[in-house]
């Protein structure tokens, strides 16, 4: 009898595998970095191979460190960085070219070119989405038309499309041998290219782009056994869950109800709520996307809120201006001071995502005076997430209609006191971390593991959801709305950068 489930949770800046009990508890752990390639101002990519040797390393030595064997797993569940666009050939399983990051803004005349017929909305009844650099469909169609060969490779059936999740079930599975090219419901919901009613893709859309069906993946659910693994240490293992990384951290945060919201402090920053069994169109400023599917069970929708830049605006603090040596040194260094010193960061590095979905945006720090100091653009690089999250939840109370009386919140800043303080002070709402904060793989192995059996049911999953912390809002009215004023203005500042 397997005692465990493991996760394997692909970012943008590393990949992990977790081992959980039943109780959701990690038993193993191993993460590496890959490396962040930026070729142009506004391009991100990485390389696919990096990404895929990474994830057998992590694999191995979370299950070598703890005298694991493949027996002991009951299911493995996939998590990844959602929208980063990958091709490669299906006979020798090399990339055609770097993956394209979600992050990368290459596209945006192609976002123009097609907002100038129909509007920058022309496509969000059908797939919740605007038309923006963020999403797959025009990443994969840059790859086609700007690689030489790729689109008569694509027409023949020899190349492949995929997010991470494609990729790496297709590697973990036998590759060129008998992989599996699948997507689950969450990612291909990021393409751009899935109808949401029909959970298929979109024949007018495709057509449109110009992008081959047959280059695409088969859309499955978010648990089911899609195959067996073919590596050593997990051999014969299912592979069974696969989530876009938010819609995982909102499955282990076990927000199974409509009207219940998480908030992740990644990367990027990215709220959710689950709205139910019906796609709820977005009238200021959201997205409208797949929640999960288990099985054969009706899809679940949600509402999201996606912020492009919050850890990276840290890491670029860090490696870019040198002003600290550790991304975790920023709490301390931002304590050195009181308050702002009246800056204000906002961080439109990719333009700006939700609500304003403005890709001509670009990065500003407005209010410098001669007193301000590194502590200050420290506080102001933290308490730009905190702002850019107010600006979200206020969107998805009045799309939904219901007001959050608690956050939840994961991910690597929600150990920043500092910061999920400021959080509830600038939302005058409680701010709430479970025991349990590594939500986006145990979302995965929460879906792999209902998929097998592992797991009873999601009563199950909500029971394994502790609190370990909450902060209640203690800022004063008028200075609450005083700072947010000025956060407003300063956003305004950054707009219509690029001509």
């Amino acid at each position: 009898m397997s005692s465990y489930v493991g996760a394997i949770d692909q970012g943008t800046t590393s990949t992990r595998f977790i081992v959980f009990d039943r109780t959701g508890r990690i038993i193993s752990i191993a993460q590496r970095e890959h490396e962040q390639i930026y070729p142009r101002p506004g391009w991100v990519e990485h390389d696919p191979e990096e990404i895929w040797k990474r994830t057998q390393e992590v694999i191995d030595a979370a299950m070598e460190s703890k005298g694991l064997r493949a027996a002991d797993l009951a299911a493995i569940g996939i998590t990844n960085q959602r929208e980063t666009t990958i091709l490669w050939n299906r006979k020798t399983g090399r990339p055609v070219y770097s993956a394209i990051v979600w992050q990368d803004t290459r596209v945006e005349d192609a976002v123009a070119e097609f907002s100038r017929d129909g509007g920058q909305d022309r496509f969000r009844r059908k797939t919740g989405l605007p038309l923006a650099t963020y999403f797959s469909a025009l990443k994969l169609r840059w790859i086609l038309n700007s690689v030489s060969g790729v689109r008569e490779q694509a027409e023949a059936g020899d190349v492949v499309f995929g997010n991470v999740d494609t990729f790496l079930t297709w590697k973990l599975t036998g590759g060129p041998n008998g992989g599996v090219h699948v997507t689950d419901v969450t990612n291909a919901s990021r393409t751009q290219l899935m109808n949401l009613e029909t959970l298929s893709w979109d024949k007018e859309i495709l057509n449109y782009y110009g992008i081959p069906e047959k280059v695409l993946p088969h859309i499955r659910s978010s648990s089911e056994t899609y195959g067996l693994a073919q590596l050593d240490s997990i051999r014969d293992v299912p592979v069974a869950g696969i989530l876009g990384d938010q819609q995982a951290a909102l499955v282990g945060q076990a927000c199974f109800n409509s009207g219940e919201a998480k908030n992740t402090y990644g990367t990027g920053c990215f709220l959710l709520m689950n709205t139910g069994l019906k796609p709820v169109q977005s009238r200021h400023g959201l997205i409208t996307t797949v929640a999960y599917k288990i099985g054969e069970l009706p899809a679940q929708y949600a509402l999201e809120g996606s912020i492009a830049i919050s850890g990276a605006l840290v890491q670029w603090l860090r490696d870019n201006l040198g002003i600290i040596g550790r991304s975790s040194d920023i709490e301390a260094l931002a304590r050195t001071v009181s308050d702002n010193g009246g800056v204000y960061f906002v961080p439109a590095f990719s333009g700006l995502y939700a609500p304003y979905w403005k890709a001509t945006a670009r990065g500003v720090v407005a209010g410098l005076t001669r007193y301000v100091n590194k502590g200050h653009l420290a506080r102001a690089v933290l308490e730009a997430t905190a702002f850019q999250t107010r600006e979200v939840v206020e969107a998805m109370e009045r799309d939904s209609g219901i007001r959050l009386d608690v956050l939840r919140i994961d991910g690597g800043m929600v150990d920043n006191d500092l910061l999920m303080q400021f959080q509830a002070d600038i939302l005058n709402r409680p701010v709430v971390r479970p025991v349990i904060r590594e939500t986006t793989a145990l979302g995965a192995s929460y879906a792999a593991g209902l998929a097998v059996g592992f797991f009873k049911d999601i009563d199950e999953l909500r029971s394994n959801w502790t609190m370990d912390h909450r902060w209640e809002p203690c800022m004063d009215g008028p200075a609450r709305e005083s700072t947010y004023r000025l956060w407003k203005k300063a956003v305004t500042r950054s707009f219509d950068w690029v001509d």
